[in-house]
């Protein structure tokens, strides 16, 4: 079984040594995904909105390897401040009851700092069943 790089442009690039994701067999493995908007560039300040950028940019991945939201499995939630967890998990909520997927199993930290000092960052896995 190979490891193979999915790429979007619906999803903001890698800054990094990395790729947005990659399949392997029949799970799709996102890295960890920026509340950047893919268009505009732009991270807002607000942390509900940025909880829905990052799931957003991470199911962008998981359609482009051609699976959607009901196939991920699980998500790791990174949180600047796990005082506004209230707000991250009503706007994590929402976006899977928008997307009619049933919830994921998950793990939530609080993190130091993140990268461009966002308040989230979010990875999935999603299996194609």
């Amino acid at each position: 079984m190979s490891m193979t790089a999915i790429s979007t442009t619906k999803a903001p690039l890698a800054i990094g040594p990395y790729v947005q994701g990659v399949t392997f067999g029949n799970m799709v493995i996102t890295s960890g995904q920026l509340p950047i908007n893919p268009e505009t560039k732009v991270m807002d300040d607000d942390v509900a909105e940025q909880t829905i950028q990052s799931l957003t940019n991470a199911v962008a991945i998981v359609r482009e390897a051609g699976l959607e939201p009901r196939h991920i499995v699980k998500t790791t939630v990174f949180v600047k401040d796990l005082n506004e967890f209230s707000k991250i998990n009503a706007a994590y909520e929402a976006f899977f009851e928008a997307h009619s997927a049933p919830f994921p199993a998950r793990s939530c930290v609080e993190v130091a700092r993140l990268p461009m000092d966002a308040k989230v960052e979010i990875e999935v896995i999603a299996v194609l069943q």
